[in-house]
């Protein structure tokens, strides 16, 4: 947890508009391992997408991220972008939104708690909607304090 707070710092010492949804507790996926925190930061920036991924993973860097680890195992902090704005964008370098949004409860229920109103910009619902259809709604997420 001391990453995920420094990464806060961070983020808290980068943009100054940021707001934070609560946090959950979620089994591994992919993988046997420790439970991952989850939670999503909604920030204004005037960085574009790829210059805002480039920042990103330069945070997880300095945070100690492996980047020779498998992909499904633990990390020190992952920090992805979910939506900018309403923009659509697929391309080698960044899917925005991204399509966890709509598969992983883990990254669907903070955002809807943070944004609940904000519409998805592929299938314009919004986000406290797409929760509420959420198939997997108990997949064991445990709402926790940081």
């Amino acid at each position: 947890m001391a990453n995920i707070a420094s990464g806060i710092r961070t983020l808290r010492a980068t943009f100054t508009d940021i707001a934070l949804s609560p946090a959950y507790r979620a089994r591994a996926v992919g993988f046997e391992g420790t439970d991952f925190i989850n939670l999503v930061a909604r920030v204004q920036t005037v960085m574009a997408p790829l210059e805002l991924k480039r920042y990103l993973y330069e945070m997880e860097d300095r945070h100690g991220r492996d980047r020779r680890a498998p992909k499904f195992s633990s990390r020190t902090l992952d920090i992805d972008i979910l939506l900018y704005d309403d923009l659509y964008l697929i391309s080698p370098e960044l899917e925005i939104p991204r399509e966890e949004i709509l598969t992983a409860a883990y990254v669907l229920r903070p955002l809807a708690d943070l944004a609940p109103e904000m519409l998805h910009p592929v299938c314009r619902k919004t986000l406290a909607e797409l929760w509420r259809q959420f198939p997997d709604r108990d997949s064991g997420l445990e709402r926790i304090e940081l």
